[in-house]
């Protein structure tokens, strides 16, 4: 009887080892909204569950899942008018970032209120982006001043930042930035970080390290032109990523706008040539999908694919500028006015 045992689990272990992953078809995606006014929200970031989001008209706010209800409040700076593309958060805290200058980052304070913990004057000052690696370390990301891409670290819970000095980067490519579209041209996986460019050369920078090292690698997106370059990227595991972009002018275009990796961002494969979607602002992948499932939002609509990013199917026109996965099916999006909630079915 033991030796039977032995045998039955033997066959067991080895199906579930062999078996395959089968992906969904969706074919549709049901939009339901749970915050409307006036405000563009390009940033959200997911909270024990609840969804924080912060955009322009000074404007920042939480969605509460379980009691189905958002909360939104503006923030006064003086008489400034305060615009946040970029926001994060940790299991203590909520982040958000202003773009212009002054760039003015704020973190929720010992007594509930938001506090400005760091403060940046200057010519060519515009931040993007905000991950972070954990509860203590995060980084931020904006357009180059002194030569370099401008990023900020914080290793305190963000309770200080430092921004890192030109000497630690790659060189910059006169008129290459990041775009402030989406607050996802910051990867991160681990230690490893990702950021993605654009304008003059489409290039992603990549640190091994939480952003003590840095490296640089070009990509076949299209660029050199003030609106074209990776305007999304995203990475389901150490080697496997996918980056999107395009022309947000020409958002029809669909050849040279999208391109994956296998080999941690090292080389770029243009995939899905000539097919659509044309411009997206964000692409993600669906949690536990093995690499093989992705949406992709702009202001032109929802995009699917079940391959890896080889065909896409429109699920929907519903504009949105970016998107985060709470399960394989469910996920909240933002955009201009509103914030949603998706079903994929």
């Amino acid at each position: 009887m033991q030796k039977l045992i032995f045998i039955f689990l033997g066959v067991f272990v080895g199906s579930c080892v062999n078996q395959t992953y089968q992906p969904h078809q969706y074919t549709k995606v049901e939009v339901q909204d749970i915050y409307l006014d006036t405000t563009s929200i390009r940033a959200i970031t997911l909270m024990q569950g609840n969804l924080g989001f912060a955009g322009s008209n000074n404007t920042f706010g939480i969605y509460n899942t379980q009691g189905n209800k958002t909360v939104s409040k503006q923030i006064a700076y003086d008489s400034l008018e305060l615009e946040f593309r970029a926001v994060a958060s940790t299991s203590t805290d909520f982040y958000m970032l202003s773009i212009e200058s002054p760039a003015l980052l704020y973190k929720t304070g010992d007594h509930g209120q938001m506090e400005v913990v760091y403060k940046e004057k200057g010519e060519g000052v515009f931040y993007d982006a905000m991950e972070f690696w954990n509860d203590q370390e995060g980084i931020a990301v904006g357009d180059p001043t002194d030569g370099c891409l401008s990023i900020i670290i914080t290793r305190d819970g963000g309770k200080s930042w430092n921004k890192l000095n030109c000497g630690v980067l790659p060189d910059q490519s006169k008129e290459e930035y990041a775009f402030a579209a989406s607050n996802t041209n910051i990867a991160v996986i681990g230690d490893h970080t990702w950021i993605a460019t654009g304008g003059s050369k489409a290039r992603v920078f990549y640190s091994p390290d939480k952003g003590m090292n840095w490296e640089v690698y070009n990509t076949p997106i299209v660029q050199g032109e003030p609106t074209q370059g990776i305007y999304s990227i995203a990475f389901y595991d150490e080697k496997t990523g996918f980056i999107i972009g395009g022309d947000y002018t020409k958002p029809e275009d669909n050849t040279a706008n999208k391109a994956f990796t296998t080999d941690g961002g090292k080389t770029w494969q243009l995939i899905a040539q000539g097919k659509d979607p044309g411009y997206r602002s964000c692409v993600q992948y669906l949690p536990g999908s093995q690499a093989k499932e992705l949406v992709a939002v702009g202001f032109t609509g929802i995009s699917f694919s079940n391959d890896s990013g080889e065909n896409w199917k429109q699920l929907s026109d519903e504009p949105f500028y970016t998107i985060k996965f709470t399960s394989d099916s469910t996920a909240y999006a933002a955009g201009n006015g509103r914030i949603s909630k998706l079903t994929f079915k």
